[in-house]
């Protein structure tokens, strides 16, 4: 089992070019992210899983542009850009009730993912030990310095997109990755799908703060997900809060233009169905939580990675936009 030496080289350059913002950790040893062996000292073969999280629910408005520009063959290449009035549900939204709503990304909707993928990879290791008694092996989930992308274009699950996630044929980029580290030797798989984005460059001209800043490369000094979940900072830049377009938490415009994002099936896995006030979140509600009802609401919820604070602080932005 070879490691990721090239994929190493792109991350040293990203790092070089300061483009993980305030993401310290991921410049701690790159070794480690590419040697699965500096992890699970025993790797012999790496089990590489991507689980559809989609569910048919959408947001308030931020689906407006999809229906402003119907894809009538999702597979196909789309070139073009599309107008800026098409592609952003702009700003906070007012429900029905009348309470102002920020957008939730889709990954954060149901139960935490890191949960729910580590859990059916236990479950794997457990049979695997039960036909190998001399099996072992080690769970990864987005927490453990391994290069989940990198590993699943290996096994030939899918491809990078432009927007630099993972671009699976029968789901899209709506994917969770996890890798089971294994110290038996399997049959490796070889045939990596080619990149099928061809001409297309919609996420990155509907990206409404330019953190595409070529086709593969994203500035997360720039990105909204990265400015919603994993900035510190008491306040938002006002660069970044001008353009946030309703977004509380996280940020999936780059995937919502994607052409192979349109008809993906819903996954069957009922912990990723939305929990209550997941996909559009009262601002005042969130604004109104303490630590123990932040604790309480968020319990099982991958949403506790922005902390409280940065929750509130992005909710008192979206509301001070409408102000």
């Amino acid at each position: 089992m070879s490691g990721l030496s090239s994929e190493r080289e792109r991350l040293e350059e990203w790092l070089q070019r300061g483009y993980h913002g305030e993401m310290s950790w991921m410049a701690r040893d790159p070794e480690q992210r590419t040697d699965p062996h500096r992890i699970f000292p025993a790797a012999r073969s790496v089990v590489v899983v991507a689980l559809n999280y989609y569910t048919p629910h959408q947001h308030a408005v931020s689906t407006a542009y999809l229906s402003a520009r119907t894809v009538t063959e999702p597979r196909a290449v789309a070139t073009g850009p599309l107008a800026a009035a098409d592609l952003l549900g702009k700003g906070p939204v007012a429900t029905a009730r009348g309470s102002v709503t920020g957008k939730v990304s889709r990954y954060a909707w149901g139960d935490d993912y890191h949960e729910v993928v580590g859990d059916k990879l236990r479950e794997l290791l457990s049979w695997i030990k039960e036909q190998w008694p001399e099996a072992d092996g080690k769970v990864c989930v987005d927490i453990q310095a391994t290069m989940d992308k990198a590993w699943a274009v290996r096994a030939g699950l899918g491809w990078i997109g432009k927007h630099t996630n993972l671009i699976t044929q029968e789901y899209g980029s709506w994917v969770f990755i996890g890798e089971l580290l294994l110290n038996l030797e399997l049959e490796y798989d070889d045939a990596e799908i080619a990149d099928q984005c061809g001409r297309c460059t919609l996420c990155i001209d509907a990206c409404p703060t330019g953190a595409l800043v070529e086709p593969y490369v994203i500035d997360s000094n720039l990105c909204i997900s990265h400015a919603t979940i994993e900035s510190r900072a008491p306040e938002m830049r006002e660069d970044l809060a001008a353009h946030l377009e309703g977004w509380l938490y996280g940020c999936d415009i780059c995937q919502d233009v994607c052409p192979w994002n349109q008809a993906t099936p819903s996954t069957d896995e009922p912990r990723f169905e939305p929990r209550e006030g997941n996909v559009n979140a009262s601002l005042p509600e969130i604004l109104e939580l303490t630590p123990e009802t932040y604790a309480a609401r968020f319990r099982h919820s991958a949403m506790k990675r922005a902390k409280l604070s940065g929750l509130q602080r992005n909710a008192r932005t979206l509301q001070n936009r409408e102000q």
